[in-house]
C-alpha cells in the first residue's frame, strides 16, 4: 500500500486507536485500514527474543503508526499503556487463538482470552476514559460450539466446546456488563472463520493452501487432515476488518455477527485449493478411510489422521450476517469463497517457488533468470 496515503498533518489526527493483537493477520489489515483513514496507530506487542513482525514490518517507520512493549497478562503494563496512549478506540485482537492448542493450554487460553479483556476495560476506567473510548472485542463463532441452530444469529444461544471458546464467553459477557453497568462503548464483533495470505501457518486453511503448493512442485507428499466434514463459514479477514471498524462508528454500542452466510466443508476447501494449485482430486472412502487422489497420476495427496480431531469438535458453524449488512452497510460478499482459495493458493505458490529457487541458488549458484531460461522453474 503506497506510503502517501499516511502523509496526513498531525494537527488533523483525530482518531487514536490502540491495537492490541496488532502483529496478527487482523491486526496488521485493521493497522493499514486506519492509517488509510488517517488515525493514529499504537500497537501492543509482547517482547520476544525472535522476530514475529514480518506481517507489520511493511508499516514499521510510517509516521503515524508506533508499537509499545506490553501484556495482555500484566494489568500494569496495559494501565500504564492506555494511559500514555489516551486512545479514542480499542480493538482487542489478542487472544491465544488456536483451538486444538487451548486443549493443551487451557490456563493461558484463559488468563489471556477471558481475563485479559477485563484488564483492558478496567485500564480504560482506571484512565477516566470510560465517556472518550470506544472498545471492539474480538469475539468468535466458536462460541455456539455445539450449535443449537443453523444459521447462527446475535440471538442464537451459546453452546461453547472448547478451552477457547469457554474463555471466549467470558470476554463476551464481560464486555456486555460493562456497558451496561458503566455505560462504556464497547461490542463484541462475533467473527466467523476468516482466512487470507497473512493466516497463520498452523491453521488448517493455511495448511491446506501450503501443502497444496508443496506437493504441486514436488516439496511434499501427502496433506494430514481431520474431520473433512466439518463445516465453516470462510471469509477474507480484509474484508472482517473493515466490519470491525463499522462496530465502532455505529450510533449505538452493539454487538454483531460478522460472517458471509455460505458455507463450505474442510474437504470443498482442500478441493478447491488443489485445483488452484494444477491438482483435480478425486475422493475415495468414507471417515478416516477417506482419501483425495490426484486424478493424473492416482497417487494420495491427502489422507485423514485421528490426530487431527479434537477432543469435542465443532462441525456446523454458518453465520447469519444481516444484521450487520442492515445496520452498518457492510458487504460480506465482496471477497467470494472461490476467490479467497484461489488469492491464499497463488500467494503460496509464488511462496514455495522462491523458496525452490533460493535453495537451488545455494546448490548451483545461479540467478533467477537463469532459472527460467533453463525452465528450472516456471
Amino acid at each position: 500500500m503506497p506510503r502517501v496515503l499516511w502523509c496526513i498533518n498531525s494537527k488533523q489526527m483525530k482518531h487514536i486507536a490502540l491495537i492490541t493483537g496488532v502483529t496478527g493477520q487482523d491486526g496488521s489489515y485493521l493497522s493499514e485500514l486506519l492509517l488509510a483513514k488517517g488515525y493514529s496507530v499504537h500497537g501492543l506487542i509482547r517482547r520476544s527474543s525472535v522476530d514475529y513482525r514480518e506481517r507489520i514490518a511493511h508499516l514499521e517507520g510510517l509516521p503515524h503508526f508506533h508499537l509499545h512493549y506490553a501484556d495482555m497478562s500484566d494489568s500494569m503494563s496495559l494501565v500504564k499503556l492506555v494511559g500514555q496512549v489516551q486512545p479514542t478506540e480499542i480493538y482487542n485482537l489478542a487472544a491465544q487463538s488456536h483451538v486444538q492448542v487451548s486443549f493443551d493450554a487451557p490456563e493461558f487460553t484463559a488468563d489471556v482470552d477471558a481475563v485479559g479483556v477485563l484488564r483492558i476495560l478496567e485500564a480504560v476506567r482506571t484512565n477516566h476514559l470510560e465517556k472518550t473510548c470506544r472498545i471492539y472485542q474480538a469475539s468468535t463463532s466458536e462460541l455456539y460450539g455445539k450449535v443449537e441452530a443453523v444459521p447462527q444469529s446475535e440471538t442464537t444461544p451459546f453452546h461453547p466446546y472448547s478451552p477457547y471458546a469457554v474463555a471466549k464467553l467470558y470476554g463476551y459477557w464481560i464486555i456486555k456488563e460493562y456497558r451496561e453497568a458503566y455505560d462504556m462503548f464497547c461490542c463484541s464483533g462475533i467473527l466467523f472463520n476468516h482466512e487470507s495470505e497473512r493466516r497463520g501457518e498452523t491453521f488448517v486453511t493455511r495448511e491446506i493452501t501450503l501443502a497444496a503448493a508443496r506437493i504441486a512442485q514436488g516439496k511434499q507428499d501427502c496433506l494430514y487432515l481431520g474431520n473433512l466434514d466439518s463445516k465453516r463459514d470462510w471469509g477474507y479477514a480484509k474484508d472482517y476488518v473493515e466490519c470491525m471498524w463499522l462496530i465502532l462508528q455505529h450510533d449505538t454500542p452493539e454487538d454483531f455477527v460478522i460472517a458471509t452466510g455460505v458455507q463450505h466443508t474442510v474437504r470443498e476447501f482442500a478441493t478447491l485449493a488443489f485445483h488452484h494449485a494444477g491438482i483435480e482430486l478425486r475422493w475415495e472412502g468414507k471417515g478416516i478411510d477417506e482419501k483425495g487422489i490426484d486424478t493424473k497420476t492416482g497417487k494420495i495427496v491427502v489422507a485423514v489422521s485421528p490426530d487431527f480431531y479434537r477432543p469435542t469438535d465443532v462441525v456446523n458453524l454458518l453465520g447469519d450476517p444481516t444484521k450487520a449488512q442492515r445496520e452498518l452497510g457492510w458487504n460480506p460478499q465482496r471477497t467470494s469463497f472461490e476467490q479467497l482459495v484461489k488469492l491464499m493458493v497463488e500467494h503460496d505458490m509464488n511462496k514455495i517457488m522462491h523458496e525452490r529457487i533460493s535453495e537451488l541458488s545455494k546448490e548451483r549458484k545461479m540467478n533467477l533468470a537463469e532459472y527460467l531460461e533453463k525452465g528450472i522453474v516456471k
